[in-house]
């Protein structure tokens, strides 16, 4: 048994509004139009910010360098096993196929070397 009443009120309050808005249309559209575009970039305005704080925890952002990672791979292997019935069926020579794979550039390992105090010795005393 379903609460009708509710039914009804809610379908009464969405019938009222929208003759409140035809009868704000009707009387002066053009305050009506820039009332929604007002209402439409406020909207855009907090989608936005909310987006911005509440979506952008380092947990994402490391999810989404990881699935970046594994399509390179994936498309990494993928070229891999498709190079190696390439190289059965191209007429290049041997030389030029060792060129190639000679040529390609290896991406960057995005590694920091720190220099450390390696010179000093550790104080060991012993008991």
């Amino acid at each position: 048994m379903k609460n009708r009443t509710s039914v009804f009120v809610v379908w009464g309050l969405i019938i009222l509004a929208l003759i409140g808005l035809f009868s704000q249309f009707t009387d002066n559209p053009a305050g009506f139009i820039q009332k929604l575009a007002v209402i439409a970039i406020i909207g855009f305005a907090i989608y936005f910010l909310v987006r911005k704080f509440l979506y952008s925890s380092p947990q994402r952002k490391e999810q989404r360098a990881f699935l970046k990672a594994a399509k390179k791979s994936k498309k990494r292997l993928q070229q891999k096993s498709g190079d190696t019935t390439v190289k059965s069926s191209s007429l290049g020579t041997l030389t030029t196929l060792k060129k190639s794979s000679k040529t390609k550039k290896k991406s960057p390992a995005h590694l920091k070397v720190i220099d450390g105090k390696k010179g000093k010795k550790k104080n060991r005393a012993s008991f």
